[in-house]
């Protein structure tokens, strides 16, 4: 039997014993759905909205193109890729997830990357929001705002470990048009292309902003429904044991690690939805150290949630998503190691102890606090926002018609 036949299978019998699931157990169904909105209600939707509006605008503003020229000696040299690689870098570790792969997907449909770069800059241009990782994580879950600056750096670092490693898939060819730029005024000439490519971009503010956001607005919504789907399969199958079957081979394999055991079912969830598997993680009784390791090759790994949601912005624009599943497997393992070696540097237990960048990490906690509590707010207000500019437009053809 072929492999494509095989698939075929085994995605049908899955979706049909999932939606068996949903009616045998409606209220467990509805109530994890709701689960995974609240969580992309209050914190996923205004933590990334802003980030997705402004790379709509600075990319028609020609910042891309700025990024691109100037970032050229660098990203070839050491990931092998074209300069716009690094703003998709940069804007993916500032947005979060699934930024990266929405950039990417984006300037290869505006072919200014190759297949081979635009799915090689995917596996590695995929980060946790930093709002996240201090926030969220490092506040929220383990009330210790020091731990931020270890799962920003653990994380940071595994990413980078699987673009260098990246470096070398693909055939290997460059660009001679890329080549010819390192030899040019580096700086003017990238200042040329941003104007350049606004004035080939020319619209009106108001337009290239009610565009924004709504392309922002949308991606969301499908980020939304992923979050929706696996909170409710992750409840289905713990309804139906499937869970923790699974939990006992991790116990086991943690045990095995050195590990506690109780790791193993707390990682569960999060091999689902990050957030949820993270503040599991955060509330069980083990050392410290062993759960800022665990947490950090959870960051890496993302989640099933996220996993598809970016594979499915890539497949959208016929990108293949097999290296992003590989480079999260790479990272899972390089982060959880560099979250080892960090937390001995740091010793984020000992206050008297601390570098000085920890000096920070009272009026960041209160930002992140008062952020948290209006994100609701935030979700409510960009929706209606959304809403407007839909009617407004539609009136405007119904006009023009």
């Amino acid at each position: 039997m072929s492999r494509s036949k095989i698939l075929t299978y085994a995605f049908a019998g899955c979706s049909v014993i999932a939606a068996y699931l949903m009616i045998r157990y409606p209220q467990i169904a509805v109530g994890g759905t709701v689960e995974g909105l609240k969580i992309w209600w209050a914190n996923v939707f205004p933590a990334l909205f802003p980030f997705f509006v402004l790379t709509e605008l600075m990319i028609g503003f020609g910042v891309v193109n700025f990024a691109g020229v100037l970032m050229e000696p660098v990203m070839r040299a050491v990931f092998r890729l074209p300069g716009v690689s690094g703003f998709v870098f940069m804007m993916g570790m500032v947005s979060g997830f699934p930024a990266g792969a929405r950039i990417t997907a984006q300037l290869y449909k505006e072919k200014k990357i190759s297949k081979e770069e635009a799915e090689r800059m995917a596996s590695f241009t995929n980060f946790s929001n930093p709002l996240f990782l201090f926030g969220v994580t490092a506040a929220g879950f383990f009330d210790l705002p020091s731990l931020g600056v270890i799962f920003a750096l653990s994380h940071y670092i595994g990413n980078i470990c699987v673009g260098l490693i990246m470096r070398f898939a693909g055939s290997g060819r460059s660009s001679e048009r890329e080549k010819a730029r390192l030899s040019l005024r580096i700086f003017s000439q990238a200042l040329n292309s941003m104007h350049q490519e606004r004035l080939r971009r020319r619209q009106p503010f108001g337009k290239k902003m009610g565009d924004a956001v709504i392309a922002s607005v949308n991606t969301l919504l499908a980020i939304g429904g992923f979050i929706a789907l696996f909170s409710m399969i992750y409840h289905l199958l713990l309804r139906v044991g499937a869970i923790h079957l699974l939990s006992s081979s991790l116990s086991a394999a943690f045990r095995t690690l050195g590990l506690t055991p109780a790791l193993g079912p707390a990682v569960i969830p999060g091999l689902f939805e990050l957030t949820i598997g993270d503040h599991k993680v955060a509330e069980t009784a083990a050392p410290l150290i062993e759960r800022v390791i665990t947490v950090s090759g959870l960051l890496g790994f993302c989640g099933f949630s996220i996993q598809a949601q970016a594979a499915a912005i890539l497949s959208q624009a016929g990108l293949s998503a097999r290296l992003f599943f590989i480079g999260r497997l790479i990272q899972m393992f390089c982060s959880s190691a560099a979250a080892y070696v960090l937390f001995h540097f740091f010793q984020p237990g000992r206050a008297s102890e601390r570098p000085a960048i920890f000096v920070f990490e009272q009026p960041f906690d209160q930002f992140v606090h008062q952020t948290a509590s209006s994100g609701s707010l935030i979700t409510v207000a960009v929706l209606l926002t959304f809403i407007a500019i839909l009617i407004k437009r539609l009136h405007d053809h119904q006009s023009d018609g």
